[in-house]
């Protein structure tokens, strides 16, 4: 079974030491940074499943390197353990905003670190499954049918081609019904397919998309100076 890769940045070389001999010992495969900026750049060659991040790290800190793994799409996802001194509950606080996942003050136990980063992990674990098993079943809403995995559309039995923007947003709409959502909240769930999803370009995808349905285009109502949903 592969072993679970970790990055901790840690500057000071004695807590280094200390977390790379325990993390090795608990069944982790371990990378390390001294810096924030070198974190970053282990970052751009390899995706850990988790960061053990010390906040207070010479140059780039460690709260930058938290928001700079959140903007980046291939980061994002990685979960944050902070390490932190005492007297910096400000910092914990921005951290965990910031998306950290759990914090741990120094001086700390190194088997408390070791059962938080196991409960993260499990965490991520748990909600991976649960988006997979999400991802995969079929939605359907009265003549329509869409089904994530094949990413495939039919309306009465018919398949219905759509582009992938066009796809995303109605399966959007379709795993909420009667949820009213927002152009905004259209694009932030659809970028990454498309980079031309502007808030004007999600009333063409929606024009279309409902052109395309047919009658069952009909469900997508426009709710005026908010969004759409699907009734």
């Amino acid at each position: 079974m592969k072993k679970p890769v970790l990055l901790s940045v840690e500057d000071d070389e004695d807590i280094q030491e200390l977390l790379r001999y325990n993390l090795v010992k608990a069944g982790f495969a371990v990378l390390l940074a001294e810096s924030g900026e070198e974190a970053i750049e282990k970052l751009g060659g390899t995706a850990p499943d988790l960061v053990i991040l010390d906040l207070m790290l010479p140059g780039m800190n460690g709260l930058e390197v938290c928001k700079t793994m959140k903007r980046i799409d291939s980061l994002k996802e990685i979960p944050i353990i902070m390490l932190t001194a005492k007297g910096e509950e400000i910092d914990v606080i921005t951290g965990l905003d910031l998306g950290a996942d759990d914090y741990v003050s120094k001086p700390f136990s190194p088997k408390v670190l070791v059962a938080r980063i196991k409960a993260v992990l499990r965490k991520k674990t748990e909600k991976s499954a649960s988006e997979a098993k999400e991802e995969s079943s079929l939605i359907v809403q009265g003549s329509l049918a869409i089904d994530p995995a094949k990413y495939e559309v039919k309306v009465e039995g018919i398949k219905v081609r759509l582009t992938v923007t066009e796809f995303n947003i109605l399966k959007l709409l379709a795993k909420r019904e009667g949820w009213v959502f927002t152009r905004q909240q259209i694009i932030d769930a659809v970028k990454g397919y498309e980079f031309s999803v502007t808030p004007r370009a999600v009333d063409v995808h929606i024009f279309s998309l409902r052109s395309k349905l047919g009658k069952a285009g009909e469900k997508i109502e426009s709710i005026r100076g908010i969004g759409y949903r699907l009734r």
